[in-house]
């Protein structure tokens, strides 16, 4: 605690008008936010990276970004450090019965994710929230937040039973979308292209992939594999010389 106490008075003194941080001082909840969603992602490419040292780092980056906001809105008098660790301890316990309270019968993964989803409903209904879709952050990464969508519409039976018909989905949006290029239709295409994608996003969900995590994975291994072949690449490389080179780097990687 006596570090987070440390944290909290340097934040503080980076944000006085008086002495502090020109551009600390500068700064709001809006120029703040690409930075906390920027140190969110590099705690998960260091757990990517197995690099346990990198993830203390970014950790530590992360609680900045809380702190700051914090700070900001202590500023405003909104509320404070102490206040959102409060919300986030009371919620915790709530949506923990099991462990802090009298319920019984959680006896896996599994039953604590439908009790955490039946408590969060519970909660959202005394807040006014109309939908299930209400809480899905429109500022997420469009994978991910397609993902969300169609967890949120499976929660409410909207969904197909078995992953064939996904695959079916899929192949319908892969039509559409050639419909579309043969047509020059670039509104129509780029219309088609989301859907496919959407469906892909429902071919992950299915079989239980984060489909964020599969992209971002796929991307490390593509520019592992385009590292390997980029030095043997001259503006004469044909096409198939180039497959080629790509053939052997799948090989070594």
């Amino acid at each position: 605690m006596q570090e987070t106490k440390r944290l909290l008075e340097i934040m503080a003194k980076l944000r006085d008008p008086n002495g502090g941080c020109p551009w600390d001082v500068e700064q709001n909840f809006a120029t703040i936010a690409p930075y906390t969603l920027e140190e969110a992602y590099e705690v998960a490419d260091a757990i990517e990276r197995d690099d346990m040292t990198a993830l203390k780092e970014e950790l530590g980056d992360l609680l900045l970004q809380v702190v700051f906001h914090s700070q900001m809105a202590e500023e405003a008098g909104l509320f404070n450090f102490e206040q959102v660790a409060a919300g986030i301890n009371e919620k915790m316990i709530s949506r923990h019965p099991h462990v802090f309270g009298e319920q019984t019968g959680i006896k896996s993964a599994d039953d604590q994710v439908d009790n955490w989803d039946a408590i969060k409903a519970e909660e959202k209904k005394s807040k006014g929230h109309i939908s299930v879709m209400d809480d899905i952050p429109v500022s997420f990464p469009a994978l991910l937040r397609a993902q969300k969508l169609g967890k949120k519409a499976s929660k409410q039976g909207f969904d197909w039973p078995e992953l064939a018909p996904v695959f079916d989905k899929v192949q319908e949006e892969i039509a559409e979308l050639n419909e579309a290029i043969a047509n020059k239709d670039e509104a129509n295409i780029e219309e088609e292209l989301g859907d496919l994608l959407f469906a892909v996003v429902n071919v992950a969900r299915h079989v239980k992939v984060d489909a964020e995590t599969a992209l971002r994975k796929a991307n490390t291994k593509f520019e592992k594999r385009f590292r390997l072949i980029e030095p043997d690449i001259t503006d004469d490389s044909t096409l198939e010389e180039m497959e080629a080179l790509w053939v052997e780097a799948k090989k070594a990687s």
